[in-house]
């Protein structure tokens, strides 16, 4: 199913949402024994595609790793004060096979989730994990040739970066470098890829081919990883191949699945390098950092790239790897950090629990979450903003930064100002955010040839659909709109000729 343009991604945590499911409807859910009014309640959120997270089978070595990690401990029982062994799961990103997992209803219960989704309009993502799998995967049998290979020092010399693989009747079996990223210590649930390998380049292009039957797109796990200079970098690798990993990868998938959606995981500023290599949707980290970190200033230089990048970004200002939006920003800024996000070009992806206002980070190896009151302020100006958002200009229109002028004097508050359109034939759509802890006002101009003349425009605020601003069309285009927003203020506003 083809995904619209600027397309609005929920990311579901399956296991611990299935889990919430079963808790809330008495009985034991799976995929495919979701209610209708489930699904409906999903759509009512004006969703263009989901992505569920964790559906492939997990590894028994990596949830016994998991049980057994003393720092994951702590975040555990920090989600789950009297936590119980059977609530560990282990790493939906340590895969055991590319299979959905029995537990989650298998298959079978994929196919019938999916096509529950499909009659709503609504895609399906999921999770594909280029750089390692699990240290028990079939092909750290099966294809040694796929795998970064160790030697019998490195065992003793490099404790918890390799492992030996379990051989056949009780023999020692092949050692291979555990999963990593050249900052971090290893993954010790995980066996490293080896990226230069042909037959690991054909073995994917099978395995993708698989995973493209049972969805609509796969968010690609650390996918700079696979970069040639970077996994040289990584290991040490002097020769690399003449053609990168996705060069070989993802053609092959878009030859048949031409609407099929890669969205990648990367950082480190290498969004413009994976969008050449193929890539449809790149994450929008340095965003999120900026709007989290830093000052509307750095904001809005992010905001000047050119617009063929910044319409394959996806923006978020939470995910399962960051902190909960409203623990992290505040509950106000947290509001106009995703106004701001969410009504730029580019994919918009949240997060489950996002649109009640969770504060809890919930760690990965976890299958059951705690319950957590929704927060009713949060909630309704979700719906206020997912409604917005499902409105045509936000999709099919074209996006225009505004300018932003000082109301009388040298008041330099109108720098905390954003301010951007979205026009589709008359349809114009305008959004306002002050994104500073104090009032902000200014005057913002609209490029708009129709306000010529003496006629009053309306311009009704969704947010606060009682406020109406009347003013005259030369006016707005000579004097602009003046505004003023209190701290963390936002304005989406509609605007109709009166």
């Amino acid at each position: 199913m083809p995904i619209r343009r600027n397309p609005t991604i929920y990311e579901i945590n399956t296991w611990p949402w299935l889990a919430a499911l079963s808790k809330r409807l008495k009985r034991p859910v799976q995929l495919s024994t979701i209610p209708n009014e489930i699904v409906d309640e999903l759509a009512s959120a004006h969703l263009d595609a989901i992505w569920l997270m964790g559906v492939w089978e997990r590894s028994a070595p990596a949830r016994q790793i998991a049980l057994r990690h003393p720092d994951l401990q702590t975040e555990y029982r920090r989600a789950l004060p009297d936590l119980q062994p059977e609530q560990v799961v282990g790493s939906p990103y340590a895969v055991h096979r590319y299979v959905v997992d029995a537990h989650l209803g298998g298959p079978e219960g994929l196919a019938a989730f999916r096509a529950q989704l499909s009659q709503r309009g609504i895609s399906l993502i999921l999770d594909y994990v280029p750089n390692h799998v699990a240290v028990d995967h079939p092909w750290t049998r099966e294809c040694p040739a796929c795998f970064v290979p160790g030697k019998e020092s490195d065992l003793t010399d490099q404790p918890g970066y390799y492992f030996r693989v379990e051989g056949e009747a009780g023999r020692p079996g092949a050692i291979f470098a555990h999963g990593r990223d050249p900052y971090f210590p290893a993954w010790t649930d995980t066996a490293q890829i080896d990226a230069f390998s042909a037959e690991v380049r054909r073995q994917t292009q099978g395995l993708l081919m698989d995973i493209a039957r049972q969805c609509d797109g796969v968010r690609c796990d650390m996918a700079m990883l696979m970069v040639n200079r970077v996994f040289a970098h990584t290991w040490g690798r002097s020769r690399m191949p003449t053609r990168e990993f996705w060069e070989d990868v993802i053609p092959t998938i878009k030859q048949l699945r031409p609407d099929f959606i890669f969205m990648a995981e990367v950082y480190w500023d290498m969004e413009a390098d994976l969008q050449a290599l193929g890539f449809d949707y790149t994450y929008d980290k340095r965003l999120y950092d900026r709007l989290l970190h830093e000052s509307p200033v750095t904001v809005r230089d992010h905001l000047l790239a050119v617009s063929v990048f910044q319409r394959r970004l996806v923006r978020f200002i939470e995910n399962h790897d960051e902190g909960r939006a409203v623990s992290a920003f505040g509950l106000e800024r947290s509001m106009a950090a995703a106004t701001l996000s969410a009504t730029l070009p580019g994919a918009k992806l949240f997060h489950e629990g996002q649109f009640e206002g969770h504060t809890l980070k919930l760690p990965v190896q976890l299958g059951e979450r705690p319950a957590e009151q929704p927060n009713r302020a949060v909630q309704t100006f979700y719906r206020t903003l997912l409604a917005a958002l499902a409105q045509a200009p936000y999709h099919e229109g074209a996006f225009m930064m505004l300018g932003i002028h000082p109301i009388v004097g040298e008041d330099p508050s109108h720098y905390n100002l954003f301010a951007w359109a979205w026009a589709l034939n008359e349809d114009w759509r305008m959004v306002v955010v002050n994104y500073s802890g104090g009032p902000a006002k200014g005057r913002v101009f609209l490029p708009r040839p129709d306000f010529a003349g003496s006629a009053v425009w309306m311009f009704q605020d969704g947010f606060n659909p009682a406020e109406r601003l009347l003013r005259n069309g030369d006016d707005l285009l000579t004097s602009g709109l003046p505004l003023e927003l209190p701290a963390y203020g936002v304005r989406l506003f509609t605007m109709t000729r009166t």
